[in-house]
């Protein structure tokens, strides 16, 4: 009886961390919409943190993260009153919650025209990774194997040490819960987790590129919950 209570109580965490992802496409994709040269990273944001809680966001699920250019090298990154510029990536990372679960999801774009030569390679490299770090989740997986699938094509290319945090982690009533996906851990994926994938180069003081979906682990199968599209977006 008790795991019967156990399935029900994952099947209602899973779906309202699906109902959270979705509002944070929605928003995406109305903020895509909003961005142009010249605004600001707190403008931006705004408008992020206004849509979320105006469509059916209970709280945030996190400070947004929004850094444009040279800025986009702090992972962690608090909006500034710094004004995008044509050509510069713009990196936003943002998540609301629903039913007392969290969203949580990044995409990085250009703004105004294509980036340059490295920034565009970088993007495709994060990309690649993101994708090998999906094909590698399954259930009974160890973490650390995931991390490791993902962060080998970045390290090969020559930016390993421009990936400076994990891969992923897990994602509930709190936007960071365990499991977590990087070199340290000893955990082991689990049927009904709900785990990010989002590698990142970040170059000091010239730009940073993240890419994050969010997933949730099945018995045979990985679900994508990030519906928004994750080639290079040119506003």
């Amino acid at each position: 009886m008790d795991e019967i209570v156990d399935s029900m109580d994952e099947r209602t965490k899973n779906e309202y961390i699906a109902r959270a992802e979705a509002l944070g496409d929605a928003c995406l994709d109305y903020i895509l919409g909003e961005i142009r040269p010249g605004v600001t990273e707190n403008g931006i944001a705004a408008k992020i943190e206004a849509y979320l809680l105006a469509n059916g966001g209970e709280a945030l699920a996190f400070p947004t993260i929004c850094v444009s250019g040279p800025r986009g090298c702090l992972m962690h990154g608090e909006p500034s009153d710094r004004a995008v510029e044509k050509g510069e990536l713009l990196t936003m990372d943002f998540g609301a919650v629903v039913g007392g679960y969290c969203g949580d999801m990044t995409r990085t774009v250009a703004v105004g025209a294509a980036p340059g030569a490295e920034e565009a390679r970088c993007y495709e490299l994060v990309l690649e990774s993101k994708k090998r770090g999906i094909d590698a989740l399954a259930a009974g997986v160890s973490c650390r194997a995931v991390d490791s699938a993902a962060r080998e094509l970045i390290n090969k290319a020559g930016y390993g040490g421009n990936f400076v945090h994990g891969t992923g982690h897990g994602v509930g009533r709190e936007v960071h819960t365990p499991p977590y996906l990087n070199r340290r851990t000893d955990e082991t994926l689990s049927a009904g987790d709900a785990v990010t994938v989002e590698p990142g180069i970040y170059v000091q003081g010239r730009f940073g590129v993240r890419i994050e979906d969010l997933l949730i682990v099945g018995d045979t199968d990985i679900i994508n919950l990030t519906k928004s599209p994750d080639s290079l977006i040119i506003i």
